[in-house]
């Protein structure tokens, strides 16, 4: 285990021991405090985020991607948000339900949310519990392209109380609901009033939020411009602008940082290659923080060649990655055999290790009856293996991985072509719908700090086979779907790690993806912003830009 990765694993403290559900029922009640206020003044200045894939979505329950996520947590609210150490905390809510204090049901299936009184649409007009009805019933609609079903179809009965509190019922015990809820943007009932599809509402391209910054205008192909929202609920914002640039190549999004172009560097982050150089940088800072997402290449187990089992394990066997590593990430990230971070009370360490051994990939691929046809590449009953490998176009590292990949595959008898795209393109109907045979992919498997990946791995998650989720690898197996259905009953952390233990035991087996290693994001920032915290339980580097101020 590394020193970087010892350092995240402080937040294996109380909260963390108990898993989500344990912090759940634990967090303070912060009646009538936003969760995360401070004051710093009115309004100044402006910040530059930059962004190596273009922010498209702006309806937060639609289909998106990571990148969409740091505009959403400006522009919108949840009911609740998890911060860095694990914890929920309330956000529109004034308190998170547990079974302690009588929000959530003794059997789990009761639900009683207790909203704030003083929050204001973009709009100004009034947040209601009626604006949460209407989320969370837009979200099960069947006519409406929602990012995520799961959780929520299990709501029933949803009752407004009054305009500061809501009830409902869950069709079965769900834990990981809260963490879902996390997640969950609220969005306003009065923007869809005289709407026929919701999933072309012109709230979709001028989004109306309740959170710190408000919309302005976005510049296709260049940036997104947010504006201080006056009547935010919260003490914030400090920043008078948001500005989200969108910057299509990996070198010149550092580049622009090192010039001071912009200010803060989001997604893609620095990328390894340039670390070194960056810690050299006059006022900068640069910082170091574990993360959550697991970099794969994810295979398409409905196309016939990675159905057997043998073909998994030698694409695996055949892959050098402390080589790649340390040879193209510049031994920033570390090794990981799970979907689970590190730093998770959830993670399981007793997984086989990658073993880099192209013997043993011709060994397993020469049992298993694939023999070498035309051009040294192997064939089966028809089936030559042979596949394409997608990622985003002007990721230069993932690119130069991609040839390092396909020569030691070549070598076992392998045939893989590269196809990148625009990120856009690449992870729209192509990434969801399934329609790629292999890609390199960064995830984020957990959402918060819960362990449920039901959403990835149960078979009713296969967007692509009718289902609603985000099982892209066609994932199919009954085990992990019985598991994955006992753990979401659960509430007991200890009792939920021996499921999810189970999970991981079986996915590394199965090989739906061939881990690569855990990130470790390199974050970079002008010396002057203050407020900036990474947050290892959320999907951007933006969560609290409500936070962010420049020092006088």
């Amino acid at each position: 285990m590394t020193d970087k990765t010892m350092k995240a694993l402080t937040r294996r403290g109380a909260l963390g021991l108990l898993g989500s559900a344990g912090a759940a029922l634990m967090a303070p009640n912060l009646l009538g405090k936003p969760a995360f206020a401070q004051t710093k003044g009115a309004p100044s200045g402006r910040i530059i985020v930059g962004l190596v894939q273009e922010p498209t979505v702006f309806n937060p329950l639609m289909v998106k991607i990571e990148v969409d996520d740091g505009v959403h947590f400006s522009l919108f609210d949840a009911l609740f948000r998890f911060t860095p150490e694990g914890e929920l905390v309330p956000n529109l809510a004034t308190e998170v339900p547990s079974q302690a204090n009588g929000g959530i049901s003794e059997d789990g299936k009761e639900w009683r949310v207790k909203l704030r009184d003083n929050v204001k649409w973009h709009d100004g007009k009034p947040f209601t519990a009626e604006d949460v009805k209407f989320t969370l019933e837009l979200i099960v609609n069947p006519k409406f392209r929602a990012w995520r079903t799961a959780g929520h179809s299990l709501v029933r009965d949803i009752k407004i109380v009054s305009p500061t509190e809501i009830t409902w019922k869950m069709e079965k015990p769900f834990s990981p609901y809260l963490s879902f809820l996390t997640e969950t943007f609220i969005i306003p009932k009065h923007a869809f009033d005289g709407v026929a599809d919701p999933n072309s509402a012109p709230f979709n391209q001028s989004p109306i939020g309740t959170g710190a910054f408000k919309w302005d205008r976005r510049v296709a192909g260049d940036r997104v411009e947010l504006v201080a929202h006056a009547d935010y609920h919260g003490e914030g914002p400090f920043l008078k602008q948001l500005v989200f640039k969108y910057i299509p190549d990996t070198t010149v999004h550092y580049t622009q940082f090192r010039s001071g172009d912009i200010d803060l560097l989001g997604r893609m982050y620095i990328t390894p290659d340039n670390y070194k150089d960056a810690k050299t940088l006059p006022d900068r800072i640069i910082q170091l923080q574990p993360a959550p997402s697991i970099e794969s290449i994810a295979l398409n187990l409905e196309r016939p060649q990675f159905k057997d089992l043998a073909v998994r394990q030698a694409l695996y066997a055949a892959i050098d990655k402390a080589a790649i590593i340390d040879a193209i990430y510049y031994g920033v990230p570390d090794s990981v055999e799970s979907y689970v971070p590190r730093s998770s009370y959830y993670y399981y360490d007793g997984l086989p290790r990658h073993e880099y051994s192209p013997d043993k990939a011709n060994e397993l691929l020469d049992k298993a009856g694939w023999k070498r046809g035309r051009g040294g590449i192997r064939e089966k009953n028809g089936v030559r293996l042979s596949f394409k490998n997608s990622t985003t176009s002007g990721n230069h590292l993932r690119e130069q991985m991609q040839q390092f990949v396909q020569q030691m595959l070549q070598q076992v008898g392998v045939e893989m072509t590269i196809e990148n795209m625009p990120a856009a393109v690449m992870w729209g109907d192509f990434w969801m719908q399934s329609r790629f045979d292999t890609a390199v992919v960064g995830i984020t498997y957990l959402i918060g700090s819960d362990p449920d990946v039901t959403n990835r791995f149960h078979s009713k998650s296969i967007t692509a086979q009718g289902g609603a989720g985000s099982n892209n690898v066609q994932l199919k197996n009954a085990r992990v779907d019985e598991l994955l259905e006992q753990g979401t009953a659960l509430f007991d952390p200890k009792q939920r790690k021996v499921i999810y233990d189970e999970v991981q035991q079986i996915v590394r087996n199965e090989l739906p993806f061939l881990p690569l290693f855990a990130e470790n994001y390199i974050h970079g920032r002008k010396k002057g912003i203050n407020g900036f915290k990474p947050n290892g339980n959320t999907r951007t580097e933006s969560w609290n830009a409500a936070q962010w101020y420049w020092a006088s």
